[in-house]
């Protein structure tokens, strides 16, 4: 059974950082596309980032600034999200998921098949 479990979220003040984590288990996801995306309250799930498996393909947001960076340690099957100069913007919950690619565009949510339960990030001004 695939488990993706994110950690790291919590409360945070303007300009602070945070780092998430996305555990994956239950298969092997060495084609697989992992992805970052976000929930605001009343707002729809948007993509923030994404990185291959092996760590040589990323994709990115446009509307994401370079205050946001993914990564993924493979010997620990978890994939990062550094988020730093946090904004109140920023509050939202945060989703690891996880794509089997298969040609689809892997900055849609669509794309995904195993989503994680989320982790919330608060950030006060």
């Amino acid at each position: 059974q695939v488990q993706l479990v994110e950690s790291g979220g919590g409360l945070v003040q303007a300009g602070g950082s945070l780092r998430l984590s996305c555990a994956a288990s239950g298969r092997t996801f060495s084609r697989y596309v992992m992805g970052w995306f976000r929930q605001a309250p009343g707002k729809e799930r948007e993509f923030v980032e994404a990185i291959s498996w092996s760590g040589g393909k990323r994709y990115y947001a446009g509307s994401v600034t370079g205050r946001f960076t993914i990564s993924i340690d493979n010997a620990k099957n978890t994939v990062y999200l550094q988020i730093n100069s946090l904004k109140p913007e920023d509050t939202a919950v945060y989703y690891c998921a996880a794509a089997d690619p298969r040609g689809n565009n892997p900055t849609s949510e669509l794309a995904y098949d195993y989503w994680g339960q989320g982790t919330q990030v608060t950030v006060s001004s």
